[in-house]
């Protein structure tokens, strides 16, 4: 969408540079009040825009663009555009009200230091509103001499003009918590910090008393000296030493013509802004990846603004117009008889900007956009910043220049509470090219609480947190989806989400098909969790018996169960024979015995007066002894660990599984296959029972399910996954599904309608790219192909591991790098051949010590 200029620079009027600071007089809740005036501040909500439909886009313009023109027309507003830090130690206090397993304080101090590592910036965004002045105070304000720095009245404000006030501030609210910018009234801790921050002290913000800061405390806030310069101004701390250099910038010209996406999205593109600080090269690690050096400027924003009421706008238009039109009919009477392009343009443009804002919400806007850029480092550090971000905007066409001799002036202006100084650097154009700037766009997605597990990598920063276990408590789905090519990070990044789980006290089953989880198990183990590693094999014979994973049930559930399992991997001329009925009274026996087991059910079999029961009995005994049938009907050796619905996570390794085609008929079964439906049979079955135990419905419950096409080409597998997927809220079970065949859980409308959460990687053909451009709820053409092409590259062209774009349970889509929070545990979860070997011998040995 082109972003038009309809009026270039003009000279403002209403400025005062010589006016008195702000007098503060108190702060509560969506409101800064001084000595003069009452704002309202408002706290707006980041819109997810990176991969935002072009349609989508347009909607969310135009219905920013009707917010300015008819709920802003005619207040002095000022938008403010804030970074701070990161504050990685808070996520320990977050670990602490989330996390209760294993030794979760080490989990989450090393996402901590992973965090303080990266370092990422946060940005807040603020709305401020004039919503009066205060009666009776012009005349206190003519008698008071002019001060040099914000100041601090002896006024108070009454509960009566205070309740007044807030109702205001309110019914404001509501009116544009229905805009794009979802705004809600900013806390008064938020205020505090956004006045306090100026300064650059450590003293902790004062504590509001019933909800609002006066007096004492409110002074603390701006007890700060300022030093201006004149292409500078130096933040001096309590000691006196130089605690910060600020540069104040003005955006004196923009394009004619605009773009959006593009040089349109002038306030949006702050987070883009990077330079490499001066270093001591003699200094660096001679391995250090240069793209270590290059740092974030972070530069800050605020925006004074006015938007005209359309009838003035419109005279406004009108009056240039006319304007035009004469000095296009005096060209035409002179010699020359040339009006000029310039004047002809701009007849044209005013005639059809009145037309848009006879039809449309569109109107003028009066705007003054401050740059502020700041530099805790030296004054040198501060001018590298300057001169990077001067530099960017000269690239988008917008000229940038440093507010020589006017810094104090421009600084004030920036503070709350103030007023517009410095007119005469503004710009008059239709409300489009403020809103086209985005200030609110880039990039947002994930979870408001939770476990972080990666950060955003689009055009603004910050942390992804996903909690797959909060599906249930929110009362919405419980589907997790992990979609992409074999080793691009997909497998990795489950794990991750089942460790959280596990911390969180989740009892956390995955179903192991490719036989490469057992590096969680290590991971789990590691970080003081209980979890085991069952596999298929002599060694764990008996671990997925029927009769024990069912036994909390109750005997009736084994009853069907097991002769239904043991039906399966009989052979089929057995099957047929009506080798199913010594099955079952053999089952019946057994149960009356006491401390029943399918073991015992085979002994039994092979020992019946019943000569088909007998033959049933030897065939089952002899594939007992097989891999894939000890699990479920072996007699156990002790030395494997038996599944259990507690707290933990469980991995069941079943690698080499072969599993039929849904087409092919029982009687064209291989022993491997009868023997593989058997054994899933086994897991589906205590999967279905555990997930709607009655008693384990206070507990979290995960299911993962790695390589999940292994399930999706049997109907009893997708039956199952069907099954969870739908009825996981009501039973507090999470669905994770990891697989590389988008195309099945399409077509599998139970899952599909269950998914929370995407999480797409890299594929390369252009029929699995459509179905997971469905799953992300994204176009499915030329653009999201590429997209889903190109997020597992890195510029050079090679694998970027755990990258991704997800689509989040309120469908916004955005990049994500998932990330391994230290080295250690990159190489626990590692899940290559190698690794999985290793991982196998380590289990061994530690179940040795065990034992």
């Amino acid at each position: 969408m082109k972003v038009l200029q309809r009026l270039g620079t003009f000279l403002g009027v209403g400025g005062d540079r010589s006016a008195m600071p702000p007098q503060y007089v108190a702060l509560a809740d969506g409101l800064v009040i001084t000595e003069s005036h009452t704002e309202a501040w408002y706290v707006l909500a980041s819109s997810n825009t990176d991969l935002m439909s072009e349609t989508a886009r347009d909607g969310e313009l135009d219905a920013a663009n009707s917010a300015l023109a008819r709920t802003l027309a005619g207040h002095d507003c000022q938008l403010r555009v804030l970074w701070s830090p990161l504050h990685a130690a808070d996520y320990a206090a977050e670990a602490a009200e989330m996390f209760t397993a294993g030794d979760w304080q080490e989990w989450a101090q090393i996402r901590v230091g992973r965090l303080e590592q990266i370092a990422l910036p946060s940005r807040h965004l603020l709305l401020g509103v004039r919503l009066t002045e205060r009666a009776g105070q012009a005349q206190k304000l003519s008698r008071r001499g002019v001060e040099g720095g914000l100041g601090l009245s002896s006024s108070t404000v009454g509960s009566r003009e205070l309740t007044r006030l807030d109702a205001q501030m309110r019914r404001l609210g509501r009116r544009l918590e229905s805009s794009p910018w979802k705004a809600q009234p900013a806390s008064v801790e938020m205020l505090a910090w956004m006045i306090n921050r100026e300064q650059h002290r450590a003293a902790p913000l004062p504590a509001a008393s019933a909800g609002v800061i006066t007096g004492a405390k409110l002074a603390a806030l701006t007890r700060g000296r300022i030093l201006p310069h004149p292409d500078h101004l130096r933040v001096v701390d309590a000691h006196g030493d130089v605690a910060a250099w600020v540069s104040v910038l003005t955006m004196s010209g923009f394009p004619e013509q605009m773009e959006s996406p593009g040089n349109g999205e002038w306030l949006r593109v702050l987070s883009e802004i990077n330079y490499v600080p001066d270093v001591d090269e003699d200094s660096l690690d001679p391995d250090l990846d240069p793209a270590a050096l290059i740092q974030p400027v972070s530069p800050e924003a605020s925006v004074r603004f006015r938007v005209m009421p359309k009838r003035d706008a419109l005279k406004k238009v009108d009056e240039a117009r006319r304007l035009a039109k004469e000095q296009r009919r005096s060209a035409a009477r002179a010699s020359a008889e040339d009006p000029g392009r310039d004047i002809e343009e701009t007849e044209d443009v005013m005639a059809e900007l009145t037309r848009d804002m006879r039809r449309e919400d569109v109107t003028l806007v009066e705007d003054h956009p401050r740059l502020i850029v700041t530099s805790e480092t030296s004054l040198e550090d501060l001018r590298a910043r300057v001169d990077a971000v001067i530099t960017h905007y000269g690239g988008l066409g917008i000229e940038v220049n440093v507010g020589e001799e006017e810094q104090r002036e421009l600084w004030l202006e920036m503070q709350p509470g103030d007023q517009l100084r410095v007119p005469d650097l503004g710009h008059t154009r239709d409300v489009t090219a403020l809103s086209g700037s985005w200030w609110w766009g880039g990039a947002k997605v994930g979870d408001d609480h939770g476990p972080i597990v990666g950060y955003l990598t689009g055009s603004t920063p910050g942390v992804f947190r996903n909690d797959v276990t909060a599906g249930s408590d929110r009362g919405d789905a419980t589907t997790t989806a992990f979609v992409g090519r074999s080793g691009r990070g997909k497998t990795t990044a489950m794990m991750l989400s089942l460790l959280d789980a596990g911390f969180r006290g989740s009892y956390a089953l995955a179903l192991d098909f490719k036989g490469d989880l057992g590096g969680l198990v290590t991971a789990a183990r590691r970080y003081g969790l209980n979890a085991h590693l069952i596999e298929t094999g002599p060694r764990f014979a008996g671990a997925c018996d029927l009769f024990t994973l069912l036994a909390s049930e109750g005997v009736d559930v084994a009853r069907g169960e097991v002769p239904a399992q043991l039906s399966i991997a009989i052979p089929e001329w057995l099957r047929e024979a009506g080798a199913e009925t010594p099955i079952t009274r053999a089952v019946n026996e057994v149960i009356a015995q006491g401390e029943p087991a399918t073991w015992k059910v085979i002994e039994h079999l092979r020992t019946m007066d019943d000569e088909l029961g007998r033959k049933a009995g030897d065939a089952l005994y002899e594939l007992s002894q097989n891999a894939l049938g000890a699990p479920f009907m072996g007699r156990p050796t002790g030395a494997g660990s038996p599944i259990s619905p507690e707290p933990g996570i469980f991995v069941v390794q079943m690698p080499g599984l072969s599993l039929p085609q849904p087409e092919e008929s029982r009687r064209d079964w291989t022993p491997m296959k009868r023997l593989s439906v058997a054994l899933m049979h086994s897991m589906l079955a205590f999967g279905i029972t555990t997930a709607g135990r009655r008693d384990l419905r206070g507990l979290r419950k995960v299911v993962a399910v790695p390589e999940v096409h292994v399930l999706t080409a049997t109907r009893e597998g997708s039956s199952f996954l069907q099954y969870v997927a739908r009825v996981g809220r009501a039973l507090a079970t999470s669905l994770l599904l990891d697989t590389q065949d988008p195309e099945s859980l399409v077509s599998m409308v139970g899952v599909l309608e269950q998914l929370t959460t995407v999480a797409g990687f890299q594929l390369t053909t252009r029929e699995q790219q459509n179905a997971l451009a469905e799953l992300l709820s994204l176009p499915k053409d030329a653009h999201t192909r590429a997209l889903i092409q190109s997020v597992g590259l890195l510029p050079d062209g090679e694998i970027r591991h755990g990258h991704s774009v997800i689509r989040d349970r309120r469908f916004a889509c955005a990049t994500v790098q998932w990330d391994v929070p230290s080295a250690e545990l990159l190489t626990l979860l590692d899940t290559s051949p190698k690794a999985a070997q290793q991982t196998a011998d380590d289990h061994v040995s530690m179940e040795k010590v065990d034992a």
